[in-house]
Order: C-alpha cells, then structure tokens, then sequence
C-alpha cells in the first residue's frame, strides 16, 4: 500500500526529503507557508548556494561545535558525496572553492532551487505554498496528519518535520517545528546560535566605521576569558552594521555562545 508523507517546510531540507520520499514510492505532500519555495536557500552562500563540502568526513565532523561524532551514522547513510552525485547526476555542474566549499558552476543559488522544483514536477509531489500547519493531528501514539491554519486536515501515515530553526524569521523560519517535535513527545534541548552573524556592540561597529569592509583569506579566531584560543578559521569576513558576517565569522559563531557559557 503506498504510504502517504507529508514534509513541512519548503527548504533544502524538505525539498530533499519530498524528493527522496517520492523516489522511494510515497505519495507525497509539501507544505510551505512561504508564497515559494526555497526562500533561504536561495540566499545562502551570498546567493550563490554553498551545497556541500569535499572535504573528508573527519575534516568535516572536527569542525562541529561539540560532540560532532553523532553526525557518523547520518554520513554512513548518504553523505556528501552522495549529494554532490545528487545534483551532478541531474546536470549540475559544481566547482570547489576554497576549503572544500562546493557551489554550482552557474553561482547561482536558484539552479539548485529549480533542480529540486524539476524533480517535485518529475515525481508528481503536491506542492501547496502559503499553507501554514497549525498542529500535527496525533491519535492514540500515532501521527494521522496535519492540520492546516484556516482548518484544512490533511491525512497522512508520517510527517516530517522540515521547518528550519529560528533564524532569519523573515525567510518562515520562525521555530515552527520546535513546538510541533514537543508536542509529539520529543525533548526540545537548549536553543542557541550556529553559523550565524557575530553581532558586536563595540563603537567602531556601532559607529559602522568599517561598515562594508571585506576581508580576504583572514584569520578569526574565538578565544576564552583566559585569552586561550577555542577556534580560529582563516576565510573571507565582512564588517557589517551590527557585527561580522561572512565564512569565517559563520564557522566562529557556535563558539562565541559556547565560550560565553564555559569562560
């Protein structure tokens, strides 16, 4: 009997999963509140879609904050390569950039969009955008769908939760999915930043005296209370109105909250 999926949230991640989902036979339903899909991918590597990495998995996993080993059994079962051959396999061209950064030929993030939107067409996936879940309608320990915010009920045998974090609120990623996992029975641990923007208050930022200064190849670096360095990353920043952006200041950014909480 073919299982009905519904994925909840329009992003990289559930288009991946609608995609694979529909590859493997479901019949699938994507809900994105956004009016189109794939509002944030879009923006991401300055509009030109940093898709994944083609460095080692080791190289990779060391570079997590924390314990990173747990991301072992998600790369034994479809790893960056395997993303790499997803695209290329579909007649995406990617080139690599400094640090193993891999990006379309095209620099342009909407080639990855319109290669996941090709394949939803491909697979007959029902695409309904500006329809916000209002709860997942879960009976007696089992998920029987969802329930939309003007009071539409869509039936499924599964969802998956796609929704994205809190940041960037203004692309839908407003933690939608925090409230729908707890709801069902999972354990909402602590919330905290990740490669995000590094905000400062110190004058020369405020005063936005190096306001749009971009920076080649530089070494940022996180260091503790007792001026040890944690991490230091050697890429591209960029001194904004509020702070710093850019790879380095992306990759570091995990590290100001964890330092701030250990000394």
């Amino acid at each position: 009997m073919r299982k009905n999926v519904i994925v909840i949230g329009g992003g990289s991640s559930g288009l991946m999963a609608a995609c694979t989902a529909a590859e493997k036979g479901a019949s699938v339903t994507l809900l994105e509140k956004n009016p189109n899909l794939g509002k944030k991918l879009i923006l991401t590597g300055g509009g030109r879609c940093n898709v994944t990495n083609n460095r080692p998995e080791e190289e990779i996993i060391a570079h997590i904050p924390g314990n990173g080993r747990f991301l072992h059994s998600a790369f034994n079962q479809f790893s960056q390569y395997d993303i790499m051959h997803y695209f290329t396999s579909r007649g995406i061209a990617l080139k690599e950039e400094d640090h193993g950064r891999m990006f379309p030929v095209t620099d342009k993030a909407r080639t990855i969009l319109e290669a996941f939107i090709d394949e939803l067409k491909r697979r007959n996936v029902q695409v309904q955008t500006k329809a916000t879940v209002e709860r997942i309608n879960y009976e007696n320990g089992k998920i029987v769908g969802v329930t939309l915010d003007d009071g539409t009920v869509i039936p499924a045998d599964s969802v998956v939760l796609a929704t994205g974090g809190k940041t960037y609120s203004r692309t839908g990623s407003t933690g939608d999915g925090y409230r729908f996992a707890k709801y069902v029975g999972h354990t909402i641990t602590e919330l905290y930043p990740t490669e995000a923007p590094i905000t400062s208050s110190e004058p020369f930022i405020t005063e936005r005296v190096l306001k749009g200064l971009s920076l080649r190849d530089v070494a940022l670096s996180v260091r503790n209370k007792k001026g040890k360095t944690v991490v230091s990353h050697q890429m591209d920043m960029i001194f904004t109105h509020f702070g710093v952006s850019g790879p380095a200041a992306l990759r570091c950014s995990m590290f100001v909250h964890q330092t701030k909480k250990t000394g």
